[in-house]
C-alpha cells in the first residue's frame, strides 16, 4: 500500500462519483484500487472486485461501528461486474503513514496503540454480527484458494475476545495535529475476534510505516505487555492469508 502520485489516472466511476469536485489521490492498494480525497470533504473509494472482503461489506460495518466509534459516515456504495466503490464523508486527522507522522514515530505509534485499544473497548462484542476468528479467516482463505498452513489452521487459546478492527495497519489510524488518535478508517473486515488478532498485525505494521524497533512500543501503548506467542501466531496467519 502506498500514496500514489498526483497524475494517477482518475478510473471514469471516480470521475462521475466526484461531479464538479477536484480530486487527489490518497492511497492505492495491493490490490490496484485507489481511493481520492475531493475539494468537498468527501473520500471515494475504488477497486477490483475482491473475494477476501468488499465494499458493500465495509459499508455494512461502518454503519454498525458508527454507533460506538468514529468512523467515516457512508455516503453512497455500488458495484458493477468488475469493481466496486464507497464514497464516505471525510473525517478530521490525516492517516498515521502521512509524511509529518512516518517523520514522528514515537507520537504515531503511541496514537496507534492508544487508538486500537479505544477501539476494542468501545465495540459490543455481543452485539456484533460478524466474526473474523481464525475458523472463518482459514475458511475465506480456501474460498479464494489460499493453502493455510496446517499449523495455522488452528490458532492459540483466546486471550480476550473483541470487536476487531480486521486491517489494523498503522495507516488505517487518523491523527489529529496534536498527534491524537482521532478515528479509524478501512473496517471491511471488523468481526469478534481475540485482541491479539489486531494488536500483532498494528504491531508488524509499525516496521513498514517507520522502521523497525517501534513494535513493542505501539503494544505498550495499547497498554499490555507484549505477548510473543500469540503476536507470532497472529503475524504468521495475517500473511499466510
Amino acid at each position: 500500500m502506498s500514496i500514489p502520485a498526483d497524475d494517477v489516472p482518475v478510473p471514469a466511476r471516480v470521475r462521475e462519483l466526484a461531479g464538479a469536485a477536484r480530486l487527489t489521490p490518497a492511497w492505492r492498494n495491493g490490490l490496484g484500487g485507489l481511493t481520492f480525497r475531493t475539494d468537498d470533504g468527501r473520500y471515494i473509494k475504488w477497486g477490483p472486485l475482491d473475494l477476501e472482503t468488499s465494499m458493500a461489506a465495509e459499508s455494512e460495518r461502518l454503519a454498525w461501528a458508527a454507533a460506538w466509534v468514529r468512523v467515516p459516515e457512508v455516503l453512497e456504495q455500488g458495484s458493477d461486474d468488475t469493481h466496486e466503490w464507497l464514497v464516505t464523508r471525510a473525517l478530521p486527522g490525516e492517516s498515521a503513514a502521512a509524511p509529518r507522522w512516518t517523520a514522528d514515530a514515537a507520537t504515531a505509534v503511541r496514537a496507534v496503540g492508544e487508538g486500537l485499544r479505544a477501539l476494542h473497548d468501545a465495540l459490543p462484542v455481543e452485539a456484533c454480527p460478524w466474526s473474523w476468528q481464525v475458523p472463518d479467516r482459514v475458511a475465506n482463505a480456501r474460498r479464494r484458494g489460499v493453502a493455510v498452513p496446517e499449523a495455522l489452521r488452528q490458532g492459540p487459546s483466546v486471550d480476550r475476545l473483541v470487536v476487531c478492527h480486521g486491517d489494523p495497519c498503522c495507516p488505517n489510524t487518523l491523527l489529529a495535529d496534536d498527534g491524537r488518535w482521532t478515528g479509524h478508517v478501512d473496517l471491511g473486515a471488523l468481526g469478534v475476534a481475540d485482541r491479539w488478532a489486531d494488536i500483532a498485525v498494528a504491531a508488524m505494521s509499525t516496521e513498514w510505516n517507520y522502521g523497525p524497533g517501534w513494535a513493542d512500543a505501539l503494544v505498550a501503548a495499547y497498554g499490555v505487555e507484549p505477548d510473543r506467542e500469540r503476536m507470532a501466531y497472529y503475524r504468521d496467519l495475517w500473511n499466510a492469508t
